[in-house]
């Protein structure tokens, strides 16, 4: 599964790859990883996105709207 949402918000706020990796904790290649859907992203780094773009977990994972996650 690919995750157009996450890399749309990473645009919009204007993070590089690498600025949200570090953000988050993960290396540039997780990041790359997730975004192909080679690997799962872990539901705390959902979270953590979530918390970062302020927008829901749904969201950032295609199952709903643009939301505020707060």
């Amino acid at each position: 599964m690919t995750y157009p949402n996450i890399e749309a918000e990473r645009a919009r706020t204007g993070m590089t790859k690498a600025a949200l990796a570090s953000a988050i904790g993960v290396s540039t290649c997780t990041i790359k990883n997730w975004q192909s859907g080679r690997t799962e992203i872990p539901a705390s780094k959902i979270v953590a996105l979530s918390i970062i773009f302020g927008v829901s977990t749904d969201y950032l994972l295609g199952l709903g709207t643009k939301q505020n996650s707060a």
